[in-house]
């Protein structure tokens, strides 16, 4: 199972992408395999020479035998290569850029996050995505049919 932020292609136009490694507990990892978890509003923040997942909720795999302290909004450290955190940090040092997280998914046996350097849209370009969604809903609507 992958958990995926739905809004990041409507709300951002994605430059780049870049796959990064994720530091989790271990019963974080079994509930994101079983496709819990959000993360709708995070962000990709570069502090101090590392690189954080905020704003993610992963909820612990059984609550009752999570630790009382665990909270399931705790900035996640990012494992990326020191010229990929340079690199991070210098975009979202960049105006109009932020690093948002696309998905979280499984590669071999290590768990993968997709993040992507993207612009925010403006109004007028969020309602050209929803004609052009549209205008290819009716095309495959009337091939379909044929």
């Amino acid at each position: 199972m992958t958990v995926v932020n739905k809004r990041v292609g409507f709300d951002y136009t994605i430059l780049e992408e870049i796959e990064a490694g994720l530091e989790l507990y271990g019963y974080e990892v079994k509930s994101l395999r079983a496709g819990q978890g959000s993360l709708n509003g995070a962000r990709v923040v570069a502090r101090g020479g590392e690189a954080y997942l905020v704003g993610a909720t992963v909820p612990a795999w059984q609550a009752a035998n999570a630790p009382k302290s665990y909270d399931p909004e705790r900035p996640r450290k990012l494992l990326l290569s020191t010229k990929e955190i340079a690199h991070v940090a210098s975009a979202e040092g960049e105006k109009g850029l932020t690093i948002v997280p696309i998905k979280v998914y499984n590669k071999g046996r290590h768990l993968k996050l997709l993040i992507a350097v993207a612009r925010g849209k403006k109004k007028e370009d969020k309602r050209q995505s929803i004609r052009e969604r549209e205008e290819k809903r009716r095309i495959d609507r009337t091939l379909k049919t044929k």
